[in-house]
């Protein structure tokens, strides 16, 4: 399936590797923006694509906030291989760039457009993904489980209502690069139910994280190539906008994809490293006509049906 990939305005910036679809094409398209051969080129003689809007998705892409391992891999980058940061959860600090992006998309007005929130299942990720698209704090007597109950992760937080947001769906497709550091192996799918209870982890085959290997690394290609059939996956989909949320090198190696064959600016743009809670959108677009849902908001005239006007007229 050919993708197109543009990047809309920043909205906002702070300081399951299983059942997905095969790529049908070996590389993802260019950007719109990117059609032109040469910054030359673009500069004299800008170009506009159009697409019809029932073949393009919107993606919010957010990587978590900021994590244990961020703190002590800053300060020695060996500390990524403690097993003192298992699953690591969000700092203090991480949880203020929560609030903070969370004030954000409700103020744009983007927590009333988006219909889906995908995360990976890691706890920095989930709590993430929560705070920021979550309901409100959740109170007792009410019948609809939490999305996150109280003090999840080491949080000190209260527990978060699944009321008034959009549903959340667990994927390992979308994980951070599996393998070796403790941080980025996850727990089982029966203890992060009992920590996020409304969170759907339907899509997770295994309990167990049988994809984290103690001593081999996943190469940085495959992440890419993960990312790219991820991409794909999504327009299995009927959400139309959709918040992702994932980690650094996920989200750099699989955009470099996407971007590599951009001018300068554009390639900066889309495929620099995140920010921990940074918050960028993105248009895909599905080239192929193979994964797209029926228009719903076009309307075929003549209804209902008559003549035209002759300078309506249709040969």
């Amino acid at each position: 399936m050919a993708l197109v990939v543009v990047q809309l305005p920043h909205l906002h910036g702070l300081s399951s590797v299983g059942p997905l679809p095969r790529r049908r094409a070996k590389f993802p398209s260019s950007l719109l923006s990117c059609r032109c051969s040469s910054s030359a080129q673009m500069d004299s003689n800008p170009t506009t694509a159009m697409y019809p809007l029932h073949r393009c998705k919107t993606i919010y892409l957010v990587r978590h906030a900021q994590g244990i391992h961020n703190v002590e891999g800053e300060k020695d980058h060996s500390a990524y291989m403690s097993p003192q940061l298992f699953d690591a959860h969000l700092t203090p600090l991480g949880w203020k760039q929560v609030d903070c992006l969370r004030e954000h998309v409700k103020k744009s007005g983007l927590a009333q457009k988006i219909e889906l929130v995908i995360t990976s299942p890691l706890l920095r990720t989930m709590q993430t993904a929560v705070g920021v698209f979550g309901g409100e704090n959740s109170v007792d007597g009410v019948s609809a489980p939490p999305l996150m109950v109280e003090n999840a992760g080491h949080s000190s937080r209260p527990a978060i209502s699944s009321l008034n947001c959009p549903p959340f769906l667990a994927v390992e497709g979308c994980r951070e690069h599996l393998g070796v550091h403790p941080c980025d192996k996850r727990r089982s799918i029966t203890e992060y139910r009992s920590l996020f209870p409304a969170i759907d982890f339907s899509l997770i085959e295994n309990d167990e994280d049988v994809l984290w290997e103690p001593n081999v690394r996943e190469a940085n290609a495959s992440v890419a190539a993960r990312g790219m059939k991820f991409i794909d996956w999504l327009w299995t989909r009927e959400e139309k906008e959709i918040a992702i949320v994932s980690h650094s090198g996920f989200l750099y190696h699989t955009l470099s994809m996407y971007s590599r064959e951009c001018h300068p600016t554009i390639r900066e743009e889309v495929g620099k490293h995140f920010a921990n809670c940074e918050l960028r959108s993105m248009v895909l677009v599905d080239t192929s006509m193979l994964g797209s849902n029926p228009p719903s908001y076009n309307y075929p005239g003549r209804t209902p049906a008559g003549l035209d006007l002759p300078s309506d007229a249709v040969p």
